[in-house]
Formats: C-alpha cells, structure tokens, sequence
C-alpha cells in the first residue's frame, strides 16, 4: 500500500502545476488525502472484512474532504483528481492507474443491475469536470470524456473523446469523427433487475 499512496502523491507533482512542493502536496491537497482515506477505507472493508469501519472512515473522508468514494472501489496507483470537491466514486467502481478526474465527477450506478454495476475505467482516462458515467460500463484505455458529458449503457472505446448529452465520439485513435458510442455489453456478473414502480 506504501508504493502506491507514494505514486498517488506523484501523481500531484505530475499534474497540478499550482504543487510547489512535496510537502505543500503531502499537507494540503484534499483530493490526495481522500484517495489516502480511500486506500485505508478499502484496506479494511475489502481485505479485513470490517465493512463497518471501512465505511466510517469513508465518511469522515467525505466529511473531511468532500469527495465520496466508496470502500468497495477498487482504484489503481497514480489516480489524480483536481479540485475534488462533488466527486463520488460507488462501490463496484474500478479504475485503473495513471487516470485523471476533475471536480464534479459522478462515476455511480442506474439501479437496474447487480453484481459490477458501476463502470470499469481503463489506465490513463481523462473525465472532466462535471462529467457523469453510469452503470457497469467500459472506459477504455487512454479515453477523454469531456465536461459535462453524459455517458449510460455506452461504452467509451480506447483512445478516443467523446463529449455532450448524450456523449458522442468527436475523434478516435487521432482522427475528427462525429459518431455515437456503441451499445453497452454488460459484464457477466452485471445481472439486469427490473425496477417495481
């Protein structure tokens, strides 16, 4: 766990201009400090069993710090999230290393599935402010979501940006395009429920 809260604090000297210092960084970057709760949160809810008091440190986190990540996520090394305030990260959500989320971010569920509901980010993602994905689907690697995108039941392919409401792609693999997403294909275990009204 040491290497890799290290790699996240590397990750503020990487990306935050305004991080003059490792200590200034250390000291008073609120999104690190709540990926560092998170590490600790999940440590304990996820490995030990104590869902309990993963879930209080949790909430002292999002207390503390403003943003919401829930101890059942599974986040990778070097995450950076600027100006964290409004992020909420829910209980199946993986993300992988070396990605970037700014402020208002809502990486969350629709309640139709159980099992992995929430989405799968891939390495070095870029989601910008605002930006909201639901429901369990695919980041892939090397994706930029613009500001206040919208992304449900679509995956978001690898290399590629998509922006809007709905989010279409404007370029892939380096190319201007105008395209939708593709059709989302749950995970094996993201089992469709049907909603009583």
């Amino acid at each position: 766990m040491f290497s890799t809260i290290l790699e996240d604090i590397r990750a503020v000297r990487r990306n935050d201009p305004s991080a003059h210092s490792w200590a200034e960084v250390v000291l008073c970057h609120a999104p690190l400090h709540a990926i560092m709760f998170h590490r600790v949160a999940h440590f304990l809810f996820a490995r030990c069993g104590l869902r309990l008091l993963g879930k209080l440190v949790a909430t002292f986190s999002r207390a503390v710090t403003g943003v919401e990540i829930h101890p059942g996520a599974r986040i990778g090394k070097g995450l950076f999230i600027d100006h964290g305030t409004g992020v909420v990260i829910g209980e199946t959500v993986v993300i992988g290393e070396h990605c970037f989320l700014f402020h208002n971010v809502t990486l969350g569920g629709t309640g139709r599935y159980q099992g992995q509901r929430h989405p799968v980010v891939g390495h070095h993602v870029f989601i910008g402010t605002g930006a909201t994905v639901l429901g369990p689907v695919t980041i892939g690697d090397y994706a930029k979501i613009g500001a206040n995108a919208f992304v449900i039941n679509h995956d978001v392919p690898e290399d590629c940006t998509v922006v809007g409401t709905p989010a279409r792609i404007v370029k892939l693999h380096g190319e201007r395009v105008d395209e939708p997403l593709p059709r989302m294909i749950p995970p094996a275990d993201a089992v469709a429920v049907e909603l009583e009204i």
